[in-house]
């Protein structure tokens, strides 16, 4: 089969250079990959939309043959955001359709909060909205236990050690294990996201998002009068897996109160944290009917 994209590779503002696949024409929509992926977690979304849509599923800072800058204050959720509002505009576009998942959900959320300027319209997948996760880190005794790999990736190379080994054993197990319909992922597919990680320093990279935010930006504190408190404006879609191993539904629940535009959520039972990946013509089919509407 002829796939759609192409790969570009594009300098910022800020001199990172950054690799993107690329496909169709027409309003722009800016996929972000969680971790331990890469842009090839939107194949099934690009294959579908790219008919109506310039569809640009980037490589994180850190990822594949993206930039990985040495640091860890290199990770910043700033930085990221930074990233997404200047690709809008290399592109040649003064806001775009935002999407994210996992970890490119939570700079999506960012990006709509510190940047509303440049999001038409916001569309996030397992992720839950800073605020929300930021309590949950710190009341939620459920999520806690949870998110116990967040304090893991604290720990300085052993992380990556356990993820690298063996060809990539744990990056595949941390797919593999966290869906509910199996065999998703062929190796094929894998290959993919093994690929991402060919970089000496893209494991520590992407790791460290997590190091660089945990402590930081995606612990803002709500009521310190900062970003996270802002409301977003945006019309919002959130898609949820409902079987997800990282992440409660109840981080889901009473969000109207965040935002001032239209918001509207969809639940997918039958699927676990990969859930554009695990139920792409569902998923598919529910950001079509968001982007309809006027």
């Amino acid at each position: 089969m002829t796939e759609p994209w192409r790969f570009e590779k594009i300098t910022l503002k800020s001199g990172l250079a950054m690799r993107i696949a690329r496909a169709g024409a027409g309003p722009p929509i800016i996929m972000m990959h969680g971790f331990p992926e890469c842009w090839y977690s939107w194949r099934h979304q690009m294959r579908e939309l790219s008919g109506r849509f310039d569809c640009v599923a980037l490589e994180m800072r850190g990822y594949g043959e993206s930039d990985a800058p040495v640091g860890v204050a290199n990770y910043t959720l700033d930085k990221l955001v930074g990233d997404t509002a200047e690709l809008i505009e290399a592109l040649g576009h003064r806001r775009a359709i935002v999407v994210g998942h996992d970890w490119g959900g939570a700079v999506a959320w960012a990006t709509a909060m510190m940047r509303p300027d440049v999001v038409e319209r916001l569309i996030v997948m397992n992720c839950p909205h800073l605020e929300r996760m930021s309590h949950a880190l710190r009341r939620n005794p459920r999520q806690m236990i949870r998110s116990w790999y967040m304090l893991f990736f604290q720990i300085p190379r052993l992380p990556e050690w356990m993820l690298r080994r063996r060809n990539y054993e744990g990056l595949v197990n941390a797919l593999r294990n966290g869906t509910i319909q199996k065999g998703v992922f062929t190796e094929s597919d894998l290959d993919y996201f093994r690929a991402a990680f060919r970089n000496p320093y893209s494991m520590t990279a992407a790791i460290n998002y997590y190091r660089a935010n945990f402590r930081t930006g995606f612990m803002a504190r709500p009521g310190s009068d900062s970003w996270i408190d802002r409301k977003i404006s945006a019309p919002t879609l959130l898609i949820w897996g409902e079987q997800d191993f990282a992440l409660g539904k109840e981080l889901t629940y009473g969000m109207e109160g965040l935002f001032t535009g239209p918001f509207d959520i969809k639940y997918i039972a039958d699927s676990g944290h990969w859930v554009q990946q695990e139920k792409p013509e569902l998923v598919n089919q529910y950001i079509r009917e968001f982007l309809d509407r006027r």
